[in-house]
């Protein structure tokens, strides 16, 4: 278990580093719109999902294949390695989803669509 001033720590490093990350994918992955964390630090770093947003199923399609997915898990990588993280592979800390998904299932409450998303792509 972390103790509470080092999960401080940990989370102003993760969200820096995350938010480069957002600012660098940008460009590269059309459709790309932003990107979140969510961590038990009861059972860190396991349980630490990075979830990128995209703005229509389409482009998510799009970002599973080839050369975007490859970006996505580089970029995914060097953020959590400049915080300090080690997950070892981080592709299997990723879910990707879209705006439009969670509009039409849970009528845009992404709080409620992080917390009960089952499934990680």
């Amino acid at each position: 278990m972390i103790a509470k001033r080092e999960r401080s720590k940990l989370e102003r490093r993760l969200s820096a580093a995350l938010t480069h990350a957002c600012e660098q994918a940008k460009p590269q992955l059309p459709g790309f719109c932003w990107l979140t964390h969510e961590v038990d630090y009861q059972r860190f770093p396991e349980s630490l999902v990075v979830t990128w947003v995209f703005d229509t199923h389409p482009h998510l399609a799009n970002a599973l294949k080839g050369e975007a997915r490859r970006c996505i898990n580089d970029l995914t990588a060097e953020a959590l390695a400049d915080a300090g993280v080690d997950v070892g592979d981080a592709a299997k800390h990723l879910d990707l989803d879209s705006e439009e998904a969670c509009q039409r299932e849970h009528g845009g409450d992404w709080q409620r669509r992080l917390r009960t998303k089952p499934t990680r792509h």
